[in-house]
């Protein structure tokens, strides 16, 4: 598929930085401390007829996975918030904690990435990711599966009505038994032109060196057999050779230059590794990325082609939070009639994570994107 113009990429990278504003953002969930591994996020935001808010993320307590889930409480409560407005704040209508989520006799360790959807059909979906027991390590690979950990997959609830999620029968609908693709979690959603939903989707190896970006088919509530592709999205070269993890598919407003075109931007988290690097005394200082704490890239693709993806970000992050660690990932971006709201994880100055938010009005995208 064809590349933009230098110009129409430089356009996008105009609305991309006013987006993601890292000083402009406010926080609009706080964790549940602010303290380093403390964070709430990896979901996204909806929008009801009515024009009320859904937001759904997980909040995660400090853990050490390394060590054993059981060391802290890592990723134990996932909550569905409501808000009249963007001016108004969220408060919870619902909530999950790991024991709501296990299925055929699969204890949930952590609950991970998250998604809502509202149907055509009137109801209300959740899609959520957790780790569980009770999932074997392929055939000669057993002694990599860590003492106390568990194995990804993404789990789909569907009720008439949001508070009905409570009591809606969970349901596997991705899960992995390839090593390159192990784990399967963070899904989020895209409708391509309104009978065409895509699920994307985060794995990782069995041996958890990166994060790679998957992509699925969906049709009536299942994965539609054989549209399974687990690395859409390759990774990067530079600051991002260890993680390239999708979190958000969105069309670009047809305004200014972008007025005849089908682009779509896909935002990701991406690090140089899994730990944090221990870097050479006259070595540049820079945010580097690394897990639980990566930067933020963007791309686009044109006319809904997943299988070319033109990163913007080639070179360094777009995304880096002035606090902390630099850490700025999961951003989710929502289409309103009235502009565009972005929420993220956000590093602070101790090294928490809230989620925060920034809202473009359809004015200020018009003249980005002229």
């Amino acid at each position: 598929m064809r590349k933009l113009s230098k110009a129409d990429e430089a356009a996008l990278i105009r609305l991309t930085t006013a987006l993601i504003d890292q000083r402009r953002a406010r926080t609009i969930v706080a964790p549940h401390a602010d303290a380093a591994g403390f964070w709430f996020g990896g979901g996204n935001m909806i929008q009801a007829a009515d024009g009320t808010l859904l937001l759904v993320g997980r909040y995660r307590d400090a853990g050490d996975s390394r060590l054993g889930l059981a060391s802290g409480r890592r990723g134990w409560k996932l909550s569905v918030m409501r808000a009249g407005s963007i001016e108004d704040p969220f408060e919870e209508a619902i909530a999950f904690t790991k024991a709501n989520l296990g299925v055929e006799g699969r204890d949930v360790l952590s609950i991970e990435g998250a998604a809502l959807r509202l149907t055509t059909h009137g109801t209300v979906e959740l899609f959520v990711s957790s780790e569980k027991t009770g999932i074997a390590y392929p055939e000669g690979l057993e002694d990599f599966l860590k003492p106390g950990a568990g194995v990804w997959t993404i789990e789909q609830l569907e009720a008439p009505t949001l508070e009905g999620l409570a009591n809606g029968p969970v349901r596997t609908i991705l899960q992995s038994a390839d090593p390159r693709f192990l784990h399967v979690k963070d899904p989020f959603l895209y409708d391509l032109d309104g009978a065409n939903l895509k699920l994307l989707f985060c794995s990782h190896p069995y041996c958890w060196t990166s994060s790679n970006s998957g992509v699925a088919g969906m049709h009536a509530g299942e994965v539609v057999p054989g549209s399974v592709v687990y690395d859409f999205f390759p990774r990067g070269v530079t600051w991002d050779v260890a993680m390239t993890r999708a979190t958000c598919v969105v069309d670009v407003p047809q305004l200014g230059r972008f007025r005849h075109h089908k682009v779509s931007l896909i935002f990701y988290d991406g690090g140089e590794a899994v730990r944090n690097l221990q870097e050479h005394t006259k070595a540049v200082k820079r945010p580097r990325g690394y897990s639980c704490e990566e930067l933020g890239g963007a791309g686009y693709i044109v006319d809904g082609d997943f299988s070319c993806i033109h990163r913007l970000s080639v070179l360094r992050p777009l995304f880096v939070s002035p606090w902390g660690t630099g850490c700025s990932r999961y951003v989710d971006v929502l289409s309103t009639n009235q502009g565009l709201i972005a929420t993220w994880q956000q590093s602070q100055v101790n090294h928490s994570q809230p989620l925060v938010m920034n809202f473009l009005y359809r004015e200020e995208l018009d003249r980005l994107l002229q």
